[in-house]
């Protein structure tokens, strides 16, 4: 009998969040998911805290990013990205986001927080 490994989901505490443009490599031909057009390029980064002793895997972004006026960027989506490991204590994280380009800037980025694995589970 073959009994799988249990592998606990592990918070991760985000702070420090901020965001810049692109560069334009990473800019370029960047387009809305629902294809209606042109997205403007942003960066956002930050800090995440593993408190745990060992690394975290796959860690799921989840936040969720406003314009200028408090319309909301992401339509029904918060998982923003991930983070393919995080070991423990403190480090840097980066995610890029396309966000439609006639929604004004300053973004504001409320409600960041991530969970990993305690194992590697995509393969």
């Amino acid at each position: 009998v073959w009994t799988p490994v249990a592998v606990a989901l592990t918070q991760i505490k985000l702070s420090d969040i901020s965001y810049k443009e692109c560069p334009p490599e990473l800019a370029q031909g960047a387009v809305t998911s629902s294809g209606s057009g042109a997205a403007n390029c942003f960066i956002v980064t930050g800090k995440a805290n593993n408190s745990t002793y060992k690394t975290v895997y796959d860690a799921d972004i989840y936040g969720r990013v406003y314009d200028a006026n408090n319309d909301p960027v992401l339509q029904n989506r918060t998982r923003l990205g991930s983070i393919a490991e995080v070991p423990p204590g403190v480090s840097d994280f980066e995610l890029r986001i396309s966000v439609p380009a006639n929604q004004p800037v300053p973004l504001k980025l409320k409600q960041f927080k991530a969970s990993g694995f305690s194992a590697k589970i995509r393969k």
